[in-house]
């Protein structure tokens, strides 16, 4: 009894000992287990690393994604498009693709000049024709990053006024079309100052669609083999034809132009403007005789989206279409249809903006090349002959005109004035003063003044006796016929140097946009009662430049009628019967045939004032 007591109690002694051991050593292989198995599953990162070539992962805009992703501990891609965006009808601008390095990247690169350009290179003809691939290397470094794509990728576009940003879509790249992009320019922003892990800072892992953030986290469980585009919004146009000078459109979207058939192609347009709309890009559409020799440009959307023409070129820069036809070639018109408005409407994209002309001028755009070559970065394109498909994601068809030779800053996306024009001009031609001065009264110096002289019709027929007699008030007198006007570059500087210009009303006088601030412009106003037109031609424009202005309406005996028509015609007792028959009877007498002979006694007095204004 004793010895089976005896059993008993080893026994249970030994059973209690083997469960303890049972109890630690079965835990301790199970971890030793799960550490060794753990290494043969690699854990997903979304770190796009310099030093990389990976493709990236899906960006799911769904709710369920969402989610999802915002439980995800794994880092993720940020994709955005700064845009610099202002306030006007174009509501576009230059846009900058960044890309967010992950924190712990630093890359040998000059902070101060990371920027990235594209490579013109072709592709890998062994991959996919379905794959395209886009090389960007990083200026200063031989570190290139390769981002592959087969869809459309969209990108946020900041506004810089109102603080909103919307989705626009950037096409993805055919292998075809490579060796012909332009404009591109992509910056890499690397956050080498970032050092926090992504985990903590999730709320800055947005995507900024309309005035919605939306957490776009990506879930490491699911890694597509191509990035998904994220969907693409309908495109948009914006047209304007209230204005009293020109018809405008602003395009927004997936915008293929055809220039030889001056065609627009708008896909993706919303059933309300699936309609074709036609303007003629000439800021001049009251005078129908003019505009009828304009080329006229359609807007409409493809009979069939998937049926629109494919892209020869594709630019990541707005364009902006207008005509060199009309009046150009005359001095007045080429500032005030065109070369005025070109300021408004595209100087705020600071060159980084691509022209498309029609009508195209080469004599014109040779002429004045320092001026769009100010406005621009690239070499204009002339819609009438280049055959190639152009693809923008931004467009403005026509010219923002305001008045004569002048803007309303009210109505300018950086409330630019005539003041900001001329500063334009000072920058474009190299002219070295800004403003005249007021010199001492027992100055050597003397005020300098430019007489235009024309030739033919409105002519100074005693142009002598004036230079003669402006030399004895103390002036140094500068004569400028047709014949120095031609180099625009040249004559730009004498106009700068110069403290008083005078002339009869005419073209020439629009070289006062060359005036230093504070000069003086002088209008000899022919006969026939013309004063309210001179004045609303060059009058008005001279104080929005910052000019003093002077008008000179000659009398009967001054002008060269008193030869043609007796003193009892309608001609001198009733010039405004004149104007009633129509602008032809009144050109051809009032501003065709007339001649001036200035009243050298009464002009003198013209010509004192100013000289004591200018010698105090």
């Amino acid at each position: 009894m004793k010895a089976k007591q005896s059993f008993g109690q080893t026994y249970t002694q030994r059973l209690g000992l083997v469960a303890l051991f049972g109890c630690i050593i079965v835990p301790v292989i199970f971890i030793a287990l799960i550490k060794s198995n753990s290494l043969q599953f690699s854990i997903l990162s979304l770190q796009l690393s310099i030093r990389t070539y990976g493709s990236l992962s899906t960006m799911e805009e769904d709710e369920v994604s969402t989610r999802r992703g915002a439980n995800s501990t794994t880092q993720s891609l940020q994709l955005r498009v700064v845009q610099e965006r202002n306030d006007s009808i174009i509501g576009i601008d230059n846009e900058l693709i960044k890309l967010a390095l992950p924190s712990n990247e630093q890359p040998n690169v000059n902070k101060s000049n990371a920027e990235v350009v594209i490579n013109k290179m072709p592709l890998d003809q062994n991959k996919k024709q379905d794959v395209n691939r886009l090389i960007v290397d990083i200026e200063m470094t031989n570190q290139p990053l390769a981002i592959e794509n087969n869809k459309e990728a969209e990108v946020a576009n900041i506004s810089n006024d109102e603080k909103q940003e919307q989705i626009y879509s950037v096409s993805s790249f055919n292998s075809s079309d490579v060796h012909s992009i332009e404009n591109e320019k992509i910056e890499v922003a690397s956050n080498v100052n970032k050092t926090q892990d992504l985990k903590e800072n999730q709320d800055e892992n947005k995507i900024i669609v309309g005035n919605k953030q939306e957490d776009m986290t990506i879930d490491s469980s699911e890694r597509p083999e191509q990035n998904h585009a994220i969907e693409v919004q309908e495109s948009k146009l914006v047209c304007d034809f209230s204005q009293p000078r020109s018809d405008t459109c602003s395009l927004l979207g997936d915008i293929r132009i055809l220039p030889k058939t001056s065609n627009i192609i708008l896909v993706s347009l919303p059933p309300s403007q699936n309609s074709t709309v036609r303007i003629r890009p000439y800021a001049r559409k009251w005078e129908r005789p003019v505009m009828q020799n304009i080329k006229e440009v359609s807007i409409s959307p493809p009979p069939d989206p998937d049926q629109a023409p494919s892209c020869s070129v594709k630019h990541t820069v707005p364009a902006v279409i207008f005509s060199t036809g009309g009046f150009l070639g005359n001095f007045f018109h080429d500032f005030t249809d065109v070369i005025v408005p070109l300021f408004t409407t595209s100087r705020h994209f600071q060159g980084e903006v691509q022209f498309l002309v029609t009508d195209f001028n080469s004599d014109w755009i040779a002429r004045y090349r320092p001026i769009l070559g100010q406005l621009s970065k690239y070499e204009v394109i002339d819609m009438d002959r280049e055959a190639s498909v152009h693809c923008f994601s931004k467009a403005q068809l026509g010219l923002l005109s305001h008045k004569v030779l002048g803007i309303d800053p009210s109505l300018t996306p950086n409330n630019y004035s005539m003041l900001d024009f001329k500063q334009f001009l000072r920058s474009s031609f190299s002219l070295n003063r800004e403003s005249t001065k007021v010199m001492p009264k027992n100055s050597k110096r003397k005020p300098r003044l430019l007489m235009i002289l024309r030739k033919g019709s409105r002519s100074l027929m005693n142009a002598k006796e004036i230079v003669s007699m402006a030399r004895s008030t103390g002036f140094k007198v500068v004569t400028a016929g047709p014949e120095e006007t031609r180099d625009l570059a040249k004559f730009a500087k004498i106009v700068n140097s110069c403290d008083v210009m005078m002339g009869v009303h005419g073209a020439g006088l629009g070289n006062m946009v060359f005036l230093p601030t504070n000069a003086s412009l002088i209008q000899i106003i022919p006969w026939g009662g013309l004063k309210w037109a001179c004045w609303h031609d060059f009058g008005q424009p001279a104080f929005g430049m910052g000019l003093n202005y002077v008008e000179y309406e000659i009398k009967e005996e001054e002008s060269s009628l008193i030869e043609e028509y007796p003193r009892d015609h309608a001609v001198f007792k009733d010039p405004l019967s004149i104007h009633r028959q129509g602008w032809n009877q009144l050109w051809s007498i009032f501003l065709n045939k007339q001649k001036v002979k200035l009243d050298v006694g009464r002009f003198r007095g013209v010509l004192l004032e100013i000289y004591r204004s200018l010698k105090n």
